[in-house]
């Protein structure tokens, strides 16, 4: 069946940040047009997108369903491992899967995510989806440790004045303790209030894993950093309002909790930095820099 429209012009223009994703938008509609063909689906609906892959609404056996059709990279290797492995169980259902395609069969959930209620009723849901989602993983999911540790180099070579060293200290100095332990759970890796959308089977499903085999505790952080402008004037005790939410509703270890996040946000800051590649950062750039380094300190301050 032929993709019945274009492709989102706001998805479209990353193909010009690499040869590889040109690639990706050139075979997108072919491949599109293969799978509904194949898996006997029906379009049914304008598409969505997010940062690296494209959603379309389907059919399949009258059955209201969300095809995504996802760029390959490494960080979205584990996302149909982890659905299948949570098996519905606080997450979307997978109903098929194409991993060399980058394609997923999905049910199709309600488009209301949490960034429509309070911010601490939706830290409190979270938490408690934490619960349902941290299952034992598997060798087939990335260990997330070798992923961090690989990051790590990067924050070792960040310049001296790129962020507080009392930071970059605290990461360096937790890391060897927060890698000491084997993975514990399929975690979803970037676990926030837009990756939670309305269902049928509960009120609240987890879609858009990263899917890495990992510690629990490192899932807080994108929920500290998201909804920035809800923060008000005192960022840091909305922050921590935030943090003590979700650690009340999963009771999880604070410790091990405060420590990722610095973790995070430090990455996050040696990221930009990579990314500049030694030109000027760029005023998007420094405002994340600065929303990270202020969520770190916010958890220096608990």
């Amino acid at each position: 069946m032929k993709l019945p429209y274009e492709i989102p012009p706001g998805f479209a223009e990353q193909a010009s940040h690499s040869d590889d994703w040109a690639a990706y938008f050139r075979q997108l509609p072919r491949l599109a047009d293969e799978l509904t063909d194949e898996w006997r689906l029906t379009y049914d609906g304008q598409p969505l997108y997010g940062r690296a892959g494209l959603v379309l609404p389907v059919l399949a056996d009258g059955r209201r369903a969300m095809l995504k059709i996802g760029y390959l990279h490494e960080d979205g290797a584990g996302e149909p491992v982890a659905l299948q492995l949570w098996g519905g169980h606080g997450a979307v259902e997978l109903w098929k899967a194409d991993p060399r395609r980058g394609a997923l069969l999905l049910e199709r959930l309600g488009s209301q995510d949490l960034t429509s209620i309070d911010v601490l009723e939706a830290c409190g849901v979270v938490g408690e989806l934490y619960g349902l989602i941290h299952r034992p993983p598997t060798p087939r999911l990335v260990d997330l440790r070798s992923l961090v540790s690989r990051w790590l180099d990067d924050v070792r070579t960040l310049p001296r004045d790129a962020v507080p060293s009392r930071f970059v200290d605290q990461a360096l100095g937790a890391a060897p303790r927060l890698l000491a332990d084997e993975p514990s759970a399929v975690i979803h890796g970037d676990l926030h209030y837009e990756n939670v959308l309305r269902g049928d089977r509960r009120p609240w499903l987890v879609i858009d894993p990263k899917g890495f085999a990992g510690d629990p505790a490192y899932e807080l952080a994108p929920m500290l950093w998201n909804r920035w402008s809800e923060l008000g004037e005192d960022q840091g005790t909305g922050i921590r309002d935030r943090f003590y939410a979700l650690l009340d509703a999963s009771g999880l270890d604070e410790r091990r909790c405060r420590d990722w996040v610095v973790v995070r946000a430090v990455v996050n800051v040696s990221w930009e930095h990579v990314a500049a590649a030694g030109r000027p950062l760029s005023d998007a750039q420094r405002e994340w820099i600065t929303r990270s380094i202020t969520t770190a300190k916010a958890m220096q301050d608990v």
